[in-house]
């Protein structure tokens, strides 16, 4: 199958998740995450209609950004994966939306080098695995003060990873929680958190996210499979 097929393929489950709901496709982002194919795939995929172009690495994401710069009026970009204090001066004030705040240090390291106001996903980490970044809810809880006094950063919802291979129940009730936390910080309408957004859902579980309220999907292999 071809990059235009597969697109064609991916956003057509997305709007059929989001009809079987009543939600309108509009309301849903799909980030294409590029970080299993080089510039000229990803080239494609923005050529197929992708307008939202994520990477997981800083390096991966500087050689995309500057292979496609000439298609940035039209293209967003999402730094999705772990990012390093020492990194953040050599990509935050290129990125879009950054998915992955999961520390006050972080936050703290971003808040000091931004050159304006960088909307940030707080990384949640719902299932409690030990291998997983992110907050517990009751670290959030804690670290909301400080987050709430760096008005370099915008927070505009949470993000989270399900665990890999989990069955459908089980990925319920993690996008379920997450979206309900997302909902409650919303309400308390904290100084720069307007929590609006909801980054949960990859290329296996991207369908049940959407149903469960997400508002931008990570999509990778589903690309290109």
């Amino acid at each position: 199958m071809t990059i235009k097929s597969q697109t064609d393929k991916v956003f057509g489950v997305v709007n059929h998740a989001c009809h079987k709901i009543g939600r309108s496709p509009e309301s849903v982002s799909v980030i294409a995450v590029t970080k299993y194919v080089d510039h000229k795939v990803a080239s494609q995929l923005v050529e197929a209609g992708v307008r939202h172009i994520g990477e997981n690495r800083v390096d991966q994401f500087l050689e995309k950004y500057e292979a496609l710069k000439a298609n940035d009026n039209e293209l967003t970009w999402h730094l999705i994966g772990s990012l390093q204090r020492r990194k953040v001066k050599d990509v935050i004030n290129l990125v879009d939306y950054f998915h992955a705040l999961d520390s006050i240090k972080l936050a703290q390291e971003i808040q000091k080098r931004a050159q304006h106001k960088i909307k940030c996903f707080l990384q949640v980490n719902i299932s409690g695995e030990t291998t997983k970044h992110g907050f517990s809810i009751e670290e959030l809880e804690d670290a909301l003060p400080e987050l709430e006094q760096c008005d370099h950063i915008e927070i505009v919802g949470l993000m989270t990873m399900a665990p890999f291979g989990a069955n459908e129940t089980t990925l319920v009730n993690i996008f379920r929680q997450t979206k309900l936390l997302q909902e409650t910080l919303r309400d308390r309408r904290i100084k720069n958190m307007p929590m609006t957004e909801l980054s949960m859902g990859m290329s296996s579980d991207y369908q049940l996210a959407i149903q469960e309220g997400a508002t931008f999907v990570r999509v990778g292999t589903a690309f290109f499979n």
